[in-house]
């Protein structure tokens, strides 16, 4: 009862991906960022009346994800994003990134679709430092749908 009076907290989630052979272990992230919507703007001045300009839409934009999470050893999903780097083969997936209560149930949900690979990067190596090894993983995709239960 108490979710419909509180905003939800952002550290409980999951990330799905519609890749065969990609498991639990790579649903597991310490980071999502990039749900972010857009919508392009087309200036259009009044014919005749120099004062005005209309802003028009014109499409909406989607910001890239990223995906952060340690680093794991034989991951089917950096193989994904290694197939797309080094043989330039691209195989567009569909994920669902779900914001979920206490009980594991998700508050909402969005629909990513078509996401393919734009980027892969590790973290610095550090010998003064005892920290994990970062992957962060940027996805471009088409678009993605709210979906709330």
């Amino acid at each position: 009862m108490a979710d419909q009076y509180y905003p939800p907290v952002g550290f409980h989630f999951a990330v799905t991906f519609e890749l065969p052979g990609v498991g639990a272990q790579d649903f597991r992230f310490q980071e999502v960022g990039g749900l972010n919507a857009e919508m392009e703007m087309e200036a259009v001045k009044e014919g005749g009346n120099n004062r005005f300009t209309y802003q028009l839409p014109v499409r909406t934009k989607y910001e890239d994800i990223t995906l952060k999470r340690g680093m794991v050893n034989g991951s089917p999903l950096v193989e994904w994003f290694r197939l797309a780097m080094d043989n330039f083969t691209f195989l567009p997936t569909n994920l669902m990134i779900s914001l979920l209560n206490e009980s594991h149930v998700p508050l909402q949900s969005w629909y990513v679709v078509n996401a393919i690979p734009k980027k892969l990067s590790v973290s610095n190596f550090n010998a003064g430092e005892n920290s994990i090894v970062v992957e962060t993983l940027v996805l471009s995709y088409q678009y993605f749908k709210a979906i709330i239960p």
